[in-house]
């Protein structure tokens, strides 16, 4: 298979929040690359450092409170960790595009939704207000909202969650971006429209070619739509496999434990499913030792006082983990 161009390179991306009750490590030092025109969906629980290493890539965190940290991350090239804001402006929106999780918050509900879409493809491709009303009207219609036309002058309060989600698509898509990236996008709306949003990103990334990080905590979504698939926990990458590698064959006891919590039609309805016991470890804390450990069934004395590295377990399939989870002893 040819290789893809690496469009986005992350490496070793630490962010931290500066706090009146201690310094909380939300991202502990992550390195990924992403190909163009490739889907890769970022899973992990609540807390686990998703978003925020996102974020930490647009440079949309207020800083202070938060740092964010990392040896590199390259874009097409370009190191965007030594970018001045002004840079980051020019980047954001035009070749790096976000969709957000609530589209109620996103978008401003005393703006029209045409002022919300002409206003980025007016800064970035310097259209004038004709043009890029034209262009906003094409854009909700390739997103599927009904006779946009005569729509584009409504208020967002008019709109549904899922027509509001589609609104938020046809803003991110607006400069053609290279890559974008899809926080949760799905999380607020209900399963249908759901399944009607994926199938939408889909179709649009067919069409358009463009790179896609998907965020979510839904493994089921993520099985539809993923070429590859990161595991976080706890601030860390702890599994990157590709899709089908990382359902057929967990190599992290995290990721084992995740799949086994998901139902599945052969489930027995009257069977409990697994639960992962315990808690997530606290972001104040400097992690020491892999941060799964209090909750792991394979967990030897050395996971306590090391974290292991991410490596290579077999092509393409990368684990943190000092244990081979199908014999239980060392790797």
């Amino acid at each position: 298979m040819e290789e893809r161009e690496i469009i986005l390179d992350i490496q070793n991306l630490r962010t931290r929040f500066n706090t009146h009750e201690g310094t909380a490590h939300a991202v502990n030092g992550i390195s990924y690359q992403v190909h163009a025109g490739e889907t890769l969906a970022i899973v992990g629980e609540s807390g686990c450092g998703k978003s925020v290493s996102m974020l930490s890539v647009m440079r949309l965190l207020p800083m202070p409170p938060a740092q964010i940290l990392a040896d590199a991350i390259e874009f097409r090239g370009e190191n965007l960790i030594s970018f001045p804001a002004s840079e980051m402006r020019r980047i954001r929106g035009n070749e790096i595009a976000m969709i957000f999780q609530d589209p109620m918050t996103s978008l401003n509900p005393v703006l029209t939704i045409k002022t919300q879409l002409i206003e980025s493809m007016k800064l970035h491709l310097g259209l004038n207000d004709k043009e890029a009303t034209d262009r906003a009207i094409e854009l909700l219609t390739m997103v599927d909202i009904p006779d946009a036309a005569a729509r584009i002058n409504d208020y967002p309060h008019q709109f549904s969650g899922g027509m509001r989600q589609r609104v938020m698509i046809a803003i991110a898509l607006s400069c053609d971006p290279v890559l974008l990236i899809a926080d949760e996008p799905t999380t607020a709306l209900d399963v249908t429209v759901q399944a009607q949003i994926v199938d939408l990103v889909n179709q649009l990334q067919d069409r358009l070619g463009m790179a896609m990080v998907w965020i979510s905590h839904d493994l089921g979504v993520v099985a539809g739509i993923a070429e590859r698939v990161i595991v976080m926990y706890a601030g860390f990458v702890v599994e990157d496999a590709p899709v089908d590698d990382l359902y057929a064959d967990p190599r992290h006891p995290y990721t084992a434990a995740l799949l086994r919590s998901l139902p599945s039609v052969d489930s027995n309805p009257d069977e409990d499913l697994e639960v992962i016991e315990g808690m997530p470890p606290e972001l104040w804390n400097e992690p020491v030792g892999c941060p799964f450990a209090p909750r792991c069934s394979f967990a030897r004395d050395k996971c306590y006082a090391e974290n292991p590295p991410l490596e290579e377990t077999t092509p393409q399939h990368k684990s943190a983990c000092w244990i081979d989870i199908h014999t239980g002893e060392f790797r």
